[in-house]
Formats: structure tokens, C-alpha cells, sequence
């Protein structure tokens, strides 16, 4: 069998992931507001795409043996960027018509979202206010016409691409000018209104509304404006001068991201053909690269941030997170987790515990050394405060933070500048490998002797993520575990050494060589008769050394249950090479995230919580760390929650079924991530 047919391509598997947020836009079953954020999500991840995964084809094409190459799939990246565009272009315009219907839909809710010619006059004067006020101080305006070359448009910004006919004589001449559409300002904007209707206008209208008060003085005949976007290749370029630091070469290959190549160029379909040729000729955007025709308005991510305008009924009923059983907020986190391990499953459970173990830490005269691994801070961080703190305090503080978490570059450098002001130790990652793992230790010293503390999670430490992404963290005082992360972080500063690890897997020593050795002994379990079995929750699969193991996994009879959210390269159900496997992806109200691995070892199952997904960047190409469980209840809350998913039959789409189909199956009804949340609200009950 031929590549082309056991792999599914990387890049159209993810765009079938961005179909099944977009199918979440189109579910006239969730609250209608929240249909609007999907399909703000839906465009924020097609930015990131473009940025990086597009970029990315574009330079292999464009390499010197781009031509012969072909990729995972068996496709040639030519080939490969024009099915992308193609997808694209039927997926915006599905998007359009979903937004439109949307709106329709909002009007029954008395919400009018209008337009600049939909203004009455009771609204004009406070749009012509607002405008002055809010607005026109954050106006970029460029004239095109006189300007030999275009200034840089910024990646991903939306511009009003306006044309102005002014009559010259007897002739009539056309004027191009751009209007940046300011980030600063909130891109909609609530109209005061003396009834129950709730009117919205779009910031575009806004100005397009407002465009006479910003040329007036000009004498034109007609004036009308067309949105505009570009995507730039997100590429960092970290070579060059070596007097420079690695921050300074991270914040100026963040700067220089205006200069990356143009990679896509979207606008509004209505836009004169004549403007747009200008447009195309003045940015220098050539026919091959990626050209999508849209609707009126672009960077539709903002609507991620759609007011809720006090609609609840249009929102989904927001969670109480909940307590760990057994582990209280009130009193010392390190005492009970000296007794026993936990297990924090956010955010059916409050990432609270997270924060109030570095606090405690901080404040704690017999701690005196705290480590911990960085890669996606919140904006607003109460974990950076607290390693501050604990600096202050006088405490050795070691943070690996992750500089090149791609698109929070700038906000990772913000607080790394900070904690190194404060006297914190920072480690910026290991040459040629991201740091992606996910881990804290502390040291305490009790009877003078040094007794270690910490937690490992499958995602970021950040309060704002925590909120809507499901992570599994592991509070644990076990000795042996937090030795081997100890020696993770030596490995971090002497990292010609490769370290052996008595507990952990790390990445990219012993990730893939411990993996399929638990594969291999799962096919000889199986052989023998006895209990063997995969099962596996992830965000992606795409590595095809491993998609080989476990197509070879199931031509030896083994049952393997994936649960895997976005990119899937492997092909379910095949006769022959993947019979045996059954994979699905939930797509819901949260970001399904945490990496979990189950083998069932003879039936005495061998558990880890992960950082790694089963790609070749995780496995080969990044710090990563497996964990494996060895608490019995949390073991069994592990296998529970993997079995909720497994069940879940309203939000899963099956891969062996085709294209996103929804999973179905007899019987009761299982949305999963309420049914956990329910599984965790028992267990406080009982």
C-alpha cells in the first residue's frame, strides 16, 4: 500500500479540524452567541494556519528541491497549496452564510447588528461622537496614489481599502487610500438605545459611516470602501548577529514579522475590479499566492469577543469549577500532598490549586528552591506574580521559560524581562529544542534534609487558558518522580549530557523508543491471551513511524480506542492495516487538550499524563514529559473520564465514517464534557 493511502495529508487533516469548529457555528443547538465566538475561533485558527502551515509549504515549494518533494500524504507541495485554497475558499464561503444566518437569527433576540446605511438620526450623532472621540486619534490613513511603494501592511490587520473619484476638469481621476482598522478600539460597538432592541455596529461601518468627516477635504464625486487582509509567514529569523542576545533576536524577529512574505491576500468580493488590481500591483501580491475572495468583513476572530449584552439565555450556562476531593484551598496544599497524590482535571476543577501551591510556596520560610518550566503565560499573570514573590522572599527561583511559543512571544519576553529584574534564574529552552513540558518542584528543607514537592500538567500554567481548556495536573510529594524532574531542569543547563530517568518519559531521549516498546509488549500480551489494549487522548497524531506501530499494533488483533481533536493523519478501520482501530474527535464547549496514554498490561494498566503530542516535532524535537500514574483512585478517574469521551455520541464526529460525520450510537444520550463535570459533582456528594 502506496503513502498516498495509509495517511491522511497533515495540513488537510487540520483544515477537516477547522470544518468541525465550524460545524460547532453552524449547530443551531448551541447558544447563538456562542455560535458567533466559533465562528470568531474559526478564523483565528485559519490566521495561525496561513501564518505557519502555509508559510511553510510555500518554502518548501519554493526550495531548491521543492519541485520533486512530496509530503505526508504522498501530495507535492504545489498540488498541496492549491487544494488548501480551494478548501478555503468553500470554507469562508460557508462561514459567511453561517454568520449571516446568525444574525437573522439574533434579530428574534431584538439584537440588530446594522450597518452604516441601516443608521437612524437618534443613533447618527452618537456614531459621529463616538467616531471623533474613540476612533479618529487610532486612524492610520495612507494615500497610495503619490507613494512609489506601499508601507508594509501588518500581518493579519484588516484595512479599509477606500477608492475616492474626484472630477478633474472634465476627466475623472480614481484615489486609492488605505485605513488601517485600529486594534485598539473594540471592534463592535453597543448603540445606546431607550428599548429593549439592542443595536451593534461593526467598527468598519463605523468608519465607512464616518468617511465624509475624514476626507471632507476633498471634493469628490463618490467614495466607497472594501475591506482587506494579509497573511504573512510567521517564520522567526533567529540567525545573525551573535553579540546580540536571545531576547533581543526573539523581540526583533517578532518585529520584523511586517516583512515576511505574503502568503494569503483576502478581500471583499464586492471590491471594484480596478481597486483591486491596484491593490494587487502596489503590495507586489503575485497570482500564485494564496488570493481568496470574502465577504464585507475580515478578521472575523474578533467575534471570539462579541459582547454577551447581557444575553445569558444566548450563552452557555457558565460552570462552577469545582474542589478537589480531599484537598482543601484553606488550609497547606504541601501537608495533604505529602500524604497522597491528586489529580486536578480543569475546568471541571478550579486551576485555583495551581496558584495557591507556588503562593504557599512563596510564603514558606522551609522552601527554599522553586522550579518550574514556562511556555504560555496569561496576559495577566498570578503565577509569575508568585515566583516574584517567592524571589523576593529570597528563595531560589529557576524558570525554563519557552521564548518562541509561537504568537505569545512578546508577552513570554514582557514577564521574562520582569523575573529577571527581580533576580530570577531564567533558562531560555536547549539549542535546536523547544521546551514544551509542563512541570514545577519545589524544595523544602524539613529535619535538615531536603524533601521535594511539585506538579506536572499536560497544558500551560495560565489562568485565562485554564478557563476553557480540559487539563489533567498531578499534585505529587513523590521522590522518585520529582528526582527524575530535577533532572530534566540539569539537563536544561548542561544539555550535552543526556540524563536516564527512573519514572519519567522525556522527549526527545526516550519519548518514541519507550512508546513503542509498550506497543510491542501490548501485540505479545495480546499473542499470549493476555488483557492488552491502546487507548490514547490527544490533540494530534501525525508522526508516521508511529501511525506505522499502531497499524501494525492493529493487524496483530490489538483494540486501540484515539480520541484525537484536531490533526489525524491515521486512517481508522481499513482492512487489513487499521481494522482494529476506532478513533473519534470531540469538538465542544471547551478545548478538549490533555495527552493521556493508556496501555492495559496484562490488566494492571500503566497510565501517563503527557505534554507530548504524537507528532515528530513532540517526539524528537522537544522537551517533553510523560508521567506515568501511580495513585489507584486516580488511576481509575483517568480510565472514567477517557471512558466518558469514548462515550460521548452528540459531539463526536467518527474519522472512519468519512468526512466529520457525527458519531452515533444507540441508546442514551452522552455529552461528555457535561457528563464529566456531572462525574466530578458526584464525587463531592458521595
Amino acid at each position: 500500500m502506496n503513502k498516498q493511502n495509509k495517511y491522511i495529508n497533515r495540513e488537510l487533516s487540520w483544515l477537516q479540524f477547522n470544518e468541525r469548529v465550524l460545524q460547532e457555528a453552524e449547530d443551531t443547538s448551541v447558544p447563538l452567541i456562542e455560535r458567533l465566538r466559533f465562528l470568531g475561533i474559526f478564523s483565528n485558527n485559519l490566521d495561525e494556519f496561513f501564518r505557519v502551515r502555509y508559510a511553510a509549504i510555500k518554502r518548501i515549494e519554493n526550495s531548491t528541491d521543492g519541485k520533486g518533494k512530496r509530503l505526508l500524504g504522498g501530495i507535492s507541495p504545489s498540488r498541496l497549496l492549491k487544494e488548501i485554497t480551494q478548501i478555503v475558499i468553500k470554507q469562508q464561503a460557508d462561514s459567511l452564510e453561517i454568520l449571516s444566518k446568525i444574525q437573522h437569527q439574533l434579530k428574534d433576540h431584538d439584537i440588530y447588528i446594522i450597518k452604516e446605511d441601516e443608521v437612524d438620526e437618534t443613533q447618527a450623532q452618537f456614531l459621529r461622537d463616538y467616531f471623533l472621540q474613540k476612533v479618529s486619534p487610532a486612524l492610520v490613513t495612507i494615500m497610495l496614489n503619490d507613494l512609489d511603494d506601499v508601507p508594509k501592511l501588518k500581518d493579519s490587520a484588516a484595512y479599509l481599502s477606500v477608492k475616492m473619484i474626484q472630477k478633474k476638469g472634465k476627466k475623472f481621476e480614481n484615489r486609492y487610500i488605505l485605513i488601517e482598522i485600529p486594534s485598539s478600539v473594540n471592534r463592535f460597538v453597543v448603540i445606546p438605545s431607550e428599548n429593549s432592541k439592542k443595536y451593534i455596529i461593526l467598527l468598519d461601518d463605523l468608519i465607512r459611516f464616518n468617511l465624509d468627516s475624514i476626507f471632507n477635504i476633498f471634493n469628490y464625486e463618490s467614495i466607497s470602501a472594501h475591506m482587506i487582509k494579509i497573511t504573512r509567514d510567521a517564520q522567526l529569523d533567529l540567525e545573525g548577529d551573535f553579540n546580540k542576545s536571545y531576547i533581543e533576536k526573539i523581540m526583533e524577529g517578532v518585529k520584523d514579522r511586517v516583512d515576511g512574505d505574503p502568503v494569503r491576500f483576502v478581500y471583499d468580493s464586492t471590491i471594484d475590479q480596478d481597486t483591486l488590481d491596484f491593490m494587487l500591483e502596489k503590495m507586489q501580491i503575485e497570482n500564485e499566492d494564496s488570493i481568496i475572495p470574502g465577504g464585507r468583513y475580515h478578521n472575523r476572530r474578533d467575534y471570539m469577543k462579541f459582547p454577551d449584552l447581557g444575553s445569558k439565555h444566548l450563552l452557555y450556562e457558565k460552570i462552577n469549577p469545582l474542589p478537589i476531593e480531599g484537598l482543601s484551598l484553606q488550609g497547606s496544599l504541601l501537608r495533604s500532598i505529602e500524604q497522597k497524590d491528586y489529580l486536578l482535571y480543569a475546568p471541571y476543577q478550579t486551576f485555583s490549586y495551581v496558584v495557591k501551591f507556588l503562593r504557599e510556596a512563596a510564603l514558606d520560610p522551609k522552601v527554599k528552591f522553586i522550579g518550574i518550566t514556562i511556555y504560555r503565560l496569561a496576559e495577566v499573570s498570578h503565577i509569575a506574580s508568585s515566583l516574584i514573590n517567592a524571589a523576593k522572599n529570597g528563595k531560589k527561583v529557576v524558570v525554563s521559560i519557552e521564548l518562541q511559543a509561537r504568537f505569545d512571544e512578546a508577552n513570554n519576553i514582557k514577564y521574562a524581562e520582569r523575573m529577571q529584574r527581580e533576580g530570577i534564574h531564567l533558562i531560555f529552552g536547549v539549542t535546536g529544542l523547544k521546551v514544551h513540558a509542563k512541570a514545577c518542584f519545589i524544595e523544602r528543607l524539613e529535619n535538615e534534609k531536603v524533601k521535594r514537592y511539585g506538579f506536572i500538567s499536560t497544558g500551560n500554567f495560565n489562568e485565562n487558558t485554564a478557563k476553557i481548556y480540559t487539563d489533567y495536573t498531578l499534585f505529587t510529594a513523590d521522590q522518585g518522580i520529582l528526582k527524575d524532574i530535577k533532572k530534566v531542569f540539569e539537563f536544561f543547563e548542561v544539555n550535552y549530557k543526556v540524563k536516564k530517568y527512573k519514572h519519567l518519559i522525556v522527549s526527545p531521549h526516550y519519548t518514541r523508543e519507550r512508546f513503542e516498546e509498550m506497543i510491542d509488549y501490548e501485540i505479545d500480551n495480546h499473542k499470549n491471551g493476555k488483557p492488552a489494549g491502546i487507548k490514547f487522548k490527544v490533540n494530534s497524531l501525525s508522526d508516521y513511524l508511529m501511525i506505522d506501530k499502531l497499524y501494525e499494533a492493529s493487524r496483530a488483533g490489538l483494540a486501540i480506542q484515539l480520541i484525537i481533536r484536531g490533526i489525524n493523519c491515521l486512517i481508522p478501520g481499513v482492512k487489513g492495516m487499521s481494522e482494529n482501530i476506532e478513533a473519534i474527535s470531540v469538538v465542544d464547549k471547551f478545548l478538549e487538550h490533555p495527552r493521556l496514554y493508556i496501555f492495559e498490561n496484562a490488566g494492571n494498566p500503566k497510565i501517563f499524563i503527557s505534554s507530548a503530542d504524537l507528532m515528530t516535532r513532540n517526539l524528537d524535537h522537544r522537551v517533553e514529559i510523560s508521567c506515568p500514574i501511580y495513585d489507584k483512585d486516580i488511576k481509575q478517574q483517568l480510565l472514567d473520564t477517557f471512558d466518558i469521551c469514548w462515550n460521548e455520541n452528540i459531539k463526536a464526529r467518527d474519522f472512519s465514517k468519512g468526512k466529520n460525520t457525527y458519531k452515533k450510537i444507540k441508546g442514551k444520550e452522552v455529552r461528555s464534557q457535561f457528563a464529566t463535570y456531572d462525574y466530578y459533582l458526584q464525587k463531592q456528594n458521595t
